[in-house]
């Protein structure tokens, strides 16, 4: 089997057996090669929800046409950013989950590049035979053991007496 980095190609090699002379023909088929991935999307604050729902639709969109399906999108909310992203200095965080062709991240990037209410996004692609739901609980599970670190070390620092 040949791969290329975005289609499997399978061929089929008939031997036709013409007197002394042998004839090969190769029938030579496509398989879209669909691998997980994870994207974080940074919005403009300002943006609607309308807006919102209206780029997740089109990403959703995107990603069904490349043989794709979105497993999990999550809302962070919004957040205040370290460093002000065109004179904004608030976010609202998404992440999401899905399987997908290669190409169709060329083309999520693309449409996000395009829109104006996107401030920064990040795909990545995920180990194959990755299980999206393990992977997004596994995810979680670290998130809540961050915060509580944070607050333990919070919770000391507050204790510790002012010089």
């Amino acid at each position: 089997m040949l791969k290329t980095p975005d289609l499997a190609l399978k061929h089929k090699c008939l031997d036709l057996g013409l007197l002394s002379e042998r004839v090969y023909m190769f029938e030579i088929t496509q398989e879209t090669v669909v691998r997980p991935y994870e994207a974080i999307i940074l919005m403009d604050a300002n943006s609607s929800e309308e807006e919102q729902k209206a780029l997740f639709q089109k990403n959703k969109g995107i990603i069904e046409s490349f043989s794709g399906q979105i497993a999990h999108v999550d809302t962070w909310g919004s957040r205040k950013l370290g460093n002000p992203i065109e004179k904004a200095s608030r976010g609202i965080y998404f992440h999401c989950t899905f399987t997908a062709s290669p190409a169709s991240i060329m083309e999520l990037e693309r449409t996000m590049r395009n829109n104006e209410k996107v401030l920064r996004f990040m795909h990545t692609r995920l180990p194959d035979g990755t299980s999206l739901t393990d992977y997004v609980e596994k995810f979680k599970e670290g998130l809540i053991e961050r915060r509580e670190r944070e607050a333990k070390k919070q919770a000391a620092k507050s204790k510790r007496p002012m010089k």
